[in-house]
């Protein structure tokens, strides 16, 4: 199983940066005015928008990626292996999009951690 660790950290770092570039489309877009594009509007208008638009097919390239790893090993081995990309989500959104990052959320981050690495070596 540790052989595919390579292949699930992948799926980790491109579900990652898929969340980091919808948030940076989301922002970009500003608050929906449903009266003024209608909803086929306001769909296009977020779809369209370029970072969304390469979040949502980061997040096509993470899922196939996560389907080879789930059709090679345990999920209950693979899946916890996701958690980190909140950690990856978390440091970044700290220093780039300058987000909270208080001490509770850095204990939670060091139990993911550890908890992932049990998981590995398990």
């Amino acid at each position: 199983m540790s052989s595919y660790i390579p292949l699930i950290l992948f799926t980790v770092l491109t579900n990652a940066a898929a969340q980091l570039m919808l948030k940076r489309g989301m922002s970009g877009l500003g608050g929906f005015d449903l009266a003024r594009d209608g909803v086929v509007g306001t769909v296009f208008r977020v779809v369209f928008n370029p970072f969304v638009f390469a979040g949502l097919c980061t997040f096509v390239i993470s899922m196939v990626s996560h389907l080879i790893v789930l059709s090679k090993v345990q999920i209950s081995y693979a899946y916890p292996f996701l958690s980190l990309a909140y950690v990856v989500v978390a440091a970044y959104a700290y220093f780039i999009f300058h987000e909270d990052l208080s001490p509770s959320r850095i204990a939670g981050i060091g139990f993911i951690v550890i908890g992932t690495v049990f998981i590995a070596q398990s």
